[in-house]
Order: C-alpha cells, then sequence, then structure tokens
C-alpha cells in the first residue's frame, strides 16, 4: 500500500478553537488553551502517524494585523505554515462576524486545497450552521465544509478522513515515533505560560514570555532512578509594577501559579519535579528584535 504524507496547516482568527482542534486531532495536549485571545504564539507540529500515513498538523497563531515586532513575529509563523502546506483548514467560529478580508487574504491567495471548518456548534441552532454553510461556501469555494465541534470532538473523525484523501503520496517527514517538533522544555514553558494566562487580568499575560533557564533530570544526571526533574524558570515582564502583580503579596500569587504549573508539568512529564520561577523585567521586550530572536521568535 502506498504510503501518503503530508503538512496541514491550521489557520483562523484568535479565539476560534484552533488548538483545541489540533489537540483533538492528534490525541494528545500539545497546544495550551485558554479563555483570552493570542494564546498561541508559536507555530506548533503535531504528528498523527499510522502505518500507511503521516499527518503533519500545524497550529498556529491566530491572524491579527501585526501592531509590534512580537506580533509581527508571530504571523511570520502563520505565513510559514502557509508555504509548505498540502492542505489548509481554514477554522471559523460560528458566531463570527462576516469579517474576515485580513484572514481571507492568506487562504483565497494560495493555491492550496482548502477545507473550511465552522467550530463550536454546539453553542448554536441549525438554521444559524446553515446559513454559515451557505456563506462560506459562496465566500471561498472550499474543497469542503464541515460543522464541528472541537471542544465536543463532533464530526472531527469524517474530517481525517477527508484530509486523508487529499494528502500525496509521499514517504514521512519525521520519524514515526515523534508526536511533535517541539521540545520537553518548550512545553514546559507553555504550561507555566498558560496557567499566567488563567490567573492574571489585562495586560500582564500579553506583557511575559517563560523562559526554561536550567532543566535536569536527576536520572541521567546522577543516575538516580524515580529521581525528581529540576527546573528553574524564568519570567520576563516589561516593567516594575507587572513584575509586583505578578508575584502578589508576600510572593503569594507567585507560589499559586507554580504549583498549577507543577502539577501539569508533573502529568506531562509523568516524573516529579521540583520547580523555581523567578521574575526579570525587560522593558518593551516586545518590540525589541534581538530578544524576540533569543527567544525563539523567529520563522
Amino acid at each position: 500500500m502506498a504510503h501518503k504524507a503530508g503538512f496541514v496547516s491550521i489557520i483562523g482568527k484568535p479565539n476560534v478553537g484552533k488548538s483545541t482542534l489540533m489537540n483533538v486531532l492528534v490525541g494528545e495536549r500539545l497546544s495550551i488553551i485558554t479563555p483570552k485571545a493570542q494564546t498561541t504564539r508559536h507555530r506548533i507540529l503535531g504528528i498523527v502517524n499510522e502505518e500507511d500515513f503521516q499527518i503533519v498538523f500545524s497550529d498556529t497563531p491566530g491572524i491579527i494585523k501585526p501592531k509590534y515586532s512580537l506580533q509581527e513575529s508571530m504571523m511570520s509563523f502563520v505565513n510559514g505554515s502557509l508555504t509548505d502546506a498540502d492542505v489548509l483548514l481554514f477554522v471559523t467560529d460560528i458566531h463570527e462576524q462576516y469579517d474576515e478580508e485580513d484572514v481571507l487574504e492568506k487562504v483565497l491567495n494560495r493555491n492550496i486545497p482548502t477545507i473550511v471548518l465552522i467550530n463550536k456548534i454546539d453553542t448554536a441552532d441549525q438554521a444559524q450552521v446553515e446559513e454559515k454553510i451557505t456563506y462560506w461556501q459562496e465566500k471561498i469555494n472550499p474543497l469542503a465544509i464541515y460543522a464541528i465541534s472541537a471542544l465536543h470532538k463532533h464530526n472531527v473523525d469524517g474530517l481525517l478522513d477527508k484530509v486523508l484523501e487529499i494528502l500525496p503520496e509521499h514517504p514521512p517527514y519525521y520519524d514515526k515515533e515523534d508526536l511533535t517538533d517541539r521540545s520537553e522544555r518548550f512545553f514546559v514553558s507553555e504550561m507555566i505560560r498558560e496557567k499566567i494566562f488563567t490567573n492574571y487580568q489585562k495586560e500582564i499575560p500579553y506583557s511575559t514570555e517563560v523562559i526554561i533557564k536550567s532543566f535536569k533530570d536527576e536520572e541521567e544526571t546522577l543516575g538516580k532512578k524515580g529521581g525528581i526533574i529540576r527546573i528553574s524558570a524564568e519570567i520576563i515582564v516589561e516593567r516594575d509594577s507587572q513584575k509586583n502583580i505578578l508575584i502578589g503579596k508576600a510572593g503569594s500569587m507567585l507560589k499559586k501559579v507554580g504549583t498549577e504549573a507543577r502539577l501539569e508539568i508533573e502529568k506531562f512529564l509523568e516524573r516529579k519535579v521540583f520547580l523555581e520561577m523567578f521574575v526579570k523585567v525587560i522593558p518593551d521586550w516586545r518590540s525589541k528584535k534581538n530578544y524576540l530572536k533569543s527567544f525563539g521568535y523567529e520563522n
């Protein structure tokens, strides 16, 4: 039997459910999810392997008009995912208004087989769903339209079958054991960042970056069977006032974030973890290309 393989880019506006969909399709929690827009900052690959196929999904940041250098880097990840895409999954929220011209520019100007996914249909009635299907059929005439609920895994299996139909015959691009192209360090930093998004309001989540400074596995470094993993993380903020809010009174908020993050990391690594976190101020880091490059924001 011929082997199929290819890249499937998941794009759309912020908060339409791209990361939830990616996690469902891959069967693992690779992308962090919060109710806040622009949670995803990087292009994250999730790889689905079977004997006769390999699908490489790309979760990407929500498409926006960038206002500063960090957002420009985020949009470069979106553009990068389109250059090698064999299939485009364009995710739109059932409740989105019809103002997606900035998104459509990325869809219509590329000769990529496109599937429209109308997400969150569990929050709408059948008439709304049919109205949106008609709208998108007329708007971009995609290869297929699926009304789905990524959260409840509704109509997702049929989507996978359709993607496989489109993918070209090709040897696998990655080792068949690979689930993603990202390291454990990356996912640890994302889990800490997720807890910052869920515990703080306003500009704090958007002004922070998490850098893993040290990741020491006692099993490997000391040969201690069942040894803990010691992680040191630095949380970057832009102002002293943000640092004070992040830490909280007598360190209470930072301790809360650390505890929640450690539990998630232990579940992910299936090991006991010692997590220490420090907060550092780098003024206006989101607009400084040298810092963005060192933090991994280059496509």
